[in-house]
Formats: C-alpha cells, sequence, structure tokens
C-alpha cells in the first residue's frame, strides 16, 4: 500500500519536515551525486551503519564488496556518528522519493504536535533507536545501512497513536491492477508494522536487504516517545479543527 494524502489539517506549517526534506536531497544531490556510483559508494563507506564495523565485532582490513572489484576496506575505526549519517543516505532514487513522499504525508501532523524543535529531537531519536534494533538483530553485519525509513518508521508509530481514525487515501496494487481506498490510518499503519514484524522474524534482511527491524525498532519508538513528548494541549486543538478526527 501507498499513502497519497491523509484527511489532517494542521495548525502550524511543517518547518522541521521541510528542513529534514531538504537535508536529505542536499545529501543524494550533492555527497552521493544523485546516484552516481562512485559518490554513491563512497558515501556508503564514509556514513552508512556497518554494525560489524561499529561495534569491532569484524576484524580491521575486512572488505565489503559493493560493486565489481570495488568496495569499502574497514579500518576498525566504526565512528557513532554512523547511527545518525546513515539515515540520510538513500541507494536509488525510488528509495529517497518513496521515503521522502512517506515523511511528508506523516511528519507534518506529528510535528505539529510537538513543535518544530521537539520533533528534531524525536527524529533524531527514533533514527537511533531503529539503527539499534538493526544492530541487535546481527551485531557482525557487513551489509551498509542507509535510508530514512528507520526514522519515518518512528514518525508513522507517533501518527498511529496520535490520529488512528485520521482518513489516508491509499493506493493498492492487486496484481496488474492498481485501485484506491480510503482507510483508517491506524489499521494502514498497523498492517505496515505487522509486515516488517513478520518480514524481520521469519524474512531476515531477504534478498533486496531491507532493514525489517530497523523498520519495526523505529515504529515502536515513536509510539511510546510520542506520549511524552506531544504538548498537552495539542490534542483538543486539534479536535476543534477537526472533530471527526
Amino acid at each position: 500500500m501507498f499513502p497519497i494524502r491523509d484527511e489532517n489539517p494542521r495548525v502550524r506549517p511543517p518547518v522541521a519536515t521541510v528542513i529534514i526534506i531538504g537535508l536529505n536531497i542536499a545529501v543524494w544531490l550533492f555527497i552521493q551525486g544523485g546516484g552516481s556510483v562512485m559518490p554513491l559508494i563512497k558515501s556508503f563507506c564514509l556514513y552508512s551503519l556497518i554494525p560489524g564495523d561499529l561495534l569491532g565485532t569484524v576484524p580491521p582490513g575486512t572488505v565489503i564488496p559493493l560493486v565489481e572489484d570495488v568496495g569499502c576496506v574497514l579500518d576498525g575505526k566504526g565512528s557513532v556518528t554512523t547511527l545518525i549519517t546513515h539515515a540520510f543516505l538513500h541507494g536509488s532514487w525510488f528509495h529517497i522519493i518513496s521515503n521522502l513522499w512517506f515523511l511528508w504525508i506523516f511528519g507534518d501532523n506529528v510535528e505539529d504536535s510537538m513543535g518544530w524543535g521537539r520533533f528534531i529531537i524525536f527524529y533524531l531519536a527514533c533514527t537511533i533507536a531503529a539503527a539499534g534494533a538493526q544492530i541487535a538483530s546481527d551485531p557482525a553485519a557487513l551489509t551498509p545501512m542507509v535510508g530514512a525509513s528507520g526514522a519515518i518508521g518512528g514518525v508513522m508509530g507517533a501518527y498511529a497513536r496520535l490520529y488512528p481514525r485520521a482518513s489516508i487515501y491509499t493506493l493498492i496494487p492487486i496484481g496488474f491492477f492498481l485501485t484506491t481506498a480510503v482507510i483508517p490510518a491506524v489499521y494502514m499503519l498497523g498492517l505496515w508494522f505487522f509486515i516488517q514484524l513478520l518480514s524481520s522474524i521469519f524474512g531476515g534482511d531477504g534478498p533486496a536487504n531491507v532493514a525489517f527491524w530497523a523498520h519495526g525498532g523505529g515504529f515502536l519508538a515513536g509510539l511510546i516517545l510520542i506520549g511524552p513528548m506531544h504538548r498537552r494541549d495539542y490534542l483538543n486543538e486539534h479536535r476543534r479543527l477537526n472533530p471527526e478526527k
């Protein structure tokens, strides 16, 4: 399922959401070369999260092949900054566009509930929680982890808790056909989390090396953190604007 839009008016402009989207686009274009091979590989080697390197569970000098005859050589000095920097890297145009679309759909309302400053803290906390979940699943993993999906999973968890009845206009593929449906947020996002959970338990990383544990860990972090981090007066303010949600 792919969200098209939601019916959920916000009170304030999504300043932090726009800034985070802008940073992701800037990194993709100016550091990763818009997907050019060598800038992409260099960014993976320098800024992606590699659990085995970060925790020192693999020896220095280990080579991670990325494309033919080119890869990362681990120096045994994994940096904790990769717990954050990995979330601003992406692997393809589809990867970044789909991630940032989800962030735009759900991030503005979550930011609205806490203000831009708290939202940045919340987003980074979900990033770290998602990374921690993926690391815990395989501390010796050598696959470079990139993408904002874990942090956005946190945003989606927060959205599901804050606005369970919000209407999500959703694109649904059925075989070779596409259809649309309006689905309450709690069902759409709950199904998304359930799929991540099943994929984590039964599928591992799978052939596409998808970080399912990070997705699920981020979602749970957002579900929990939104409780203490949203403004206490916000839900009443939101209900005055949108009494059906």
